[in-house]
């Protein structure tokens, strides 16, 4: 049971990314929630209010055209009955008619989250992101990403995650 709970977190993520269901991408967090993106996208690991990190993802994925998020081969690993580590497979495609080439980035690789049982259910404490590989144009993310910083706004850290 605990482990079907898990998988539909992970599955709730990017559906709510994908869906812009800010509401059910909110309801994989616990309160606050460690994030790195670092591997692939440069930006510090950070710890934030899970409020702060919906409100500044939400800007972000609205400013794609579309985006897929595909989690596959799931593996959990239970370090005690409220504490879990789940790797995850993903395949995010963005896409963003532009006029300097290809209209997509497909980013290829794996998510290593924390999982911790509350009174709410299992929520992820902390996303980590890494890329494998990239294809397509990633201008396309970074066009995105900064319309959204631009509408998105200005989020304080709370910690940095060493």
């Amino acid at each position: 049971m605990d482990r079907a709970e898990i998988t539909d977190v992970q599955l709730r993520y990017a559906t709510g990314t994908d869906s812009h269901d800010w509401e059910l991408f909110r309801s994989c967090f616990t309160d606050e929630v460690e994030v790195d993106f670092s591997a692939g996208f440069g930006q510090p690991a950070t710890r934030l209010a899970a409020d702060d990190w919906v409100a500044g993802t939400a800007p972000r994925m609205e400013s794609f055209t579309a985006t897929q998020h595909m989690i596959t081969n799931q593996v959990i690993t239970f370090h005690d009955e409220d504490h879990a580590t789940g790797v995850a497979y993903v395949r995010a495609s963005h896409h963003l008619p532009n006029p300097t080439g290809d209209s997509d980035s497909v980013v290829h690789g794996y998510y290593t989250n924390r999982f911790q049982r509350t009174p709410e259910g299992w929520r992820m404490s902390a996303v980590r992101l890494t890329p494998v590989w990239m294809t397509g144009n990633f201008g396309v993310f970074q066009d995105a990403v900064g319309a959204g910083a631009a509408a998105q706004p200005s989020v304080p850290r709370t910690d940095v995650v060493g």
